[in-house]
């Protein structure tokens, strides 16, 4: 009996990761830097490989720059030419990995930039507490950097 209740507790907390996650790409697609905030942490584990090129890409802690993140992002992009495609949604208890694609234009230089992407999330008490993001940040930089 104690082993279907640790099976329906796992499967409950799948359940809320992956709904807190659903409820993350939707207030990302609709740039509600006010409802990311709710849905951090107060304190993330935040790993984005630092690029001293890309003005979006720092180091961030508190759910507030977390959340930011999005609107600096679209500060230094052109908001139309933004895509993102998720074709892998896997999730195991509190943890969560969406892999896909994106691409997207750098408003200052005109570059385009593009490649995979893989997006590790963890979910606590109804708030994301990790969000460690790999992607192609070469492209990422290339497209920051103005022509030579």
């Amino acid at each position: 009996m104690s082993d279907q209740r640790t099976a329906d507790t796992g499967e409950q907390t799948a359940e809320a990761t992956r709904a807190v996650v659903r409820e993350f790409l939707a207030a990302r697609m609709a740039g509600d830097t006010g409802r990311l905030t709710g849905l951090f942490a107060d304190e993330v584990d935040w790993l984005l490989a630092e690029n001293p090129a890309v003005p979006w890409i720092r180091p961030r802690r508190t759910g507030a720059e977390c959340a930011a993140q999005f609107t600096e992002l679209m500060e230094h992009t052109v908001p139309e030419d933004a895509r993102a495609s998720v074709d892998t949604f896997l999730v195991d208890g509190a943890d969560a990995v969406l892999m896909g694609r994106l691409s997207g234009t750098v408003r200052a230089t005109g570059r385009r930039f593009q490649g995979p992407f893989a997006l590790r999330l963890t979910v606590e008490d109804g708030r994301i507490t990790r969000h460690h993001l790999y992607e192609n940040s070469l492209s990422i930089a290339e497209a920051c950097a103005p022509a030579a």
